[in-house]
């Protein structure tokens, strides 16, 4: 089970058997939200039990995005025709123990960086 929770506690979440999918999107959209690229897990929706109120942003016709209300941490990203969603590993409290399967999008990235660490590359 992982834990994972907003900068002020108003959104918290729990996962079971989470992360099962973990992965490295470096699209513009997340590389705005996040700051640089966004380290995901993903979970079916039975998986998930989620705590306060998050907010609903529809980013495109396909997907959402769930951030806090109250501190803005972008949380989650669930698109509209799948029953799983992605959470983000930074908000994770504690060691998530997962490791990183793929690095998506990276036709997108920033060019202030190099992905160097031998993990699957997608370009879209």
């Amino acid at each position: 089970m992982l834990r994972g929770s907003c900068n002020c506690g108003a959104v918290r979440f729990t996962v079971k058997d989470g992360g099962r999918s973990v992965t490295a999107c470096h699209c513009g959209q997340c590389r705005k939200q996040s700051g640089h690229h966004w380290a995901s897990g993903y979970a079916p929706d039975r998986n998930f039990h989620i705590e306060g109120d998050p907010r609903w942003y529809h980013t495109s016709p396909v997907a959402k995005r769930g951030f806090c209300g109250v501190c803005g941490c972008f949380l989650f990203w669930k698109a509209h025709a799948e029953d799983g969603m992605s959470f983000s590993l930074g908000a994770i409290d504690g060691p998530t123990g997962l490791r990183l399967q793929k690095h998506i999008f990276t036709a997108f990235k920033g060019d202030y960086y190099d992905i160097a660490d031998n993990v699957p590359q997608r370009e879209d």
